[in-house]
């Protein structure tokens, strides 16, 4: 893919337009190696895991596991879930002794040290290694304990999670999509450290539609019927019908987005958007450095979907709804700064009261974007 110019880009703008939104998504998070968090209600939860594996079959060519998570899921559910159909279950069983280490010495303060401590037994473990699959789509995900959220980013992070049994491995191409429901009245956060190694996010409400369901014969669910359900059509049908995508066109759209330009008044635009969230009275954390390269990243993917080789402040402004709307966490008024100063707590209650993350967004982004 060396010497790749924005010349070269003439599929990727028409291909986009015959993907759906939960596609670009895909795309976007696949073509740099980075994953995504899916939001939907309720009742769309087991439809859209199912969209989403039909189209990591059919569109992506990647094999797929979709997980029923829910507080009373285990480590080795987890484990054993990750694996190919066609894969011994019983071998990844057991919990490592870096685990059960972890999980009897109580909270550890940070994400470097829990890798730390597990890797002081990684040379204990068995040599035995299994891949996992490309795809994990994580229902409710949001409702394991933290010490399972952990593991899952110990994946995501290092492509390798550590079992007593052996070894698990993921692909070069490898993607963790949490599917979670947005319910902003019981909203359970992710664990901070997962939830920044997050690239995107993206929320498909039923109005969106769904472009693989709507081709298979149990198009959406019977009473909510689990997603293992479901019935595919034999690949040959249904790609005559939808593009497909393979690696060299992921790494093609990777490649294209380094040539993009930014302006100096872009940059200046982008450095105000992340600040004007930091200060903003409503944001109590969310915003770091991790979130700032990304929303640079994601920036430029965009702007070669559009068949552009510059950033322009619409794209920018796209770029930070996806980037930082699931890392807002919205301030509590008894957390108010302006409290230390006198301010009234009923006051500051009333100021915050309709705050949430697409408000705060919204109020940032109403400042003035260069010409």
């Amino acid at each position: 893919m060396q010497g790749t110019t924005m010349e070269d880009n003439s599929e990727i703008p028409g291909l986009v337009l015959e993907l759906s939104d939960l596609e670009v998504a895909l795309f976007l998070c696949l073509a740099v190696h980075e994953h995504c968090r899916i939001d939907t209600t309720d009742a769309n939860i087991h439809d859209v895991a199912k969209e989403l594996a039909l189209m990591c079959t059919n569109t992506f060519g990647l094999t797929y596991s979709i997980l029923d998570c829910s507080s009373a899921t285990s480590l080795d559910d987890f484990c054993a879930e990750l694996l190919p159909p066609e894969t011994p279950r019983s071998s990844n069983v057991r919990p490592s002794r870096s685990r059960m280490t972890t999980e009897s010495s109580g909270t550890i303060s940070s994400f470097q040290d829990f890798r730390n401590l597990k890797g002081l037994f990684r040379s204990n473990t068995s040599e035995h290694k299994q891949e996992v699959v490309n795809v994990v789509i994580a229902k409710n995900f949001n409702h394991v304990n933290d010490n399972l959220q952990r593991e899952a980013l110990e994946l995501m992070h290092s492509k390798q999670l550590t079992t007593q049994a052996g070894v698990l491995e993921a692909p070069t191409t490898f993607i963790f999509l949490p599917l979670i429901v947005r319910d902003t009245e019981q909203d359970q956060p992710l664990n901070l450290h997962l939830n920044d190694h997050i690239f995107i996010s993206h929320f498909h409400d039923t109005t969106d539609g769904y472009v693989y369901l709507e081709d298979t014969n149990d198009w959406l669910s019977d009473g909510q019927m689990s997603a293992s359900s479901v019935i595919h059509k034999p690949d040959t049908q249904l790609k005559k019908r939808h593009p497909s995508i393979d690696r060299t066109l992921l790494d093609k759209l990777h490649q294209l987005s380094k040539s993009v330009s930014v302006g100096a008044d872009i940059t200046r635009y982008q450095q105000d958007i992340v600040v004007f969230l930091r200060l903003s009275r409503a944001v109590s954390g969310g915003i770091s450095t991790r979130s700032n390269l990304y929303f640079k990243l994601f920036s430029t993917l965009l702007a070669v979907l559009h068949g552009i080789d510059f950033l322009t402040p619409s794209i920018v402004a796209l770029a930070a709804k996806k980037v930082f709307r699931h890392r807002i966490t919205v301030a509590k008024p008894e957390e108010d700064r302006s409290l230390q100063y006198g301010s009234d707590l009923v006051a500051v209650s009333q100021v915050l009261e309709y705050a949430n993350p697409d408000s705060i967004l919204d109020g940032v982004l109403a400042l003035e974007a260069p010409l």
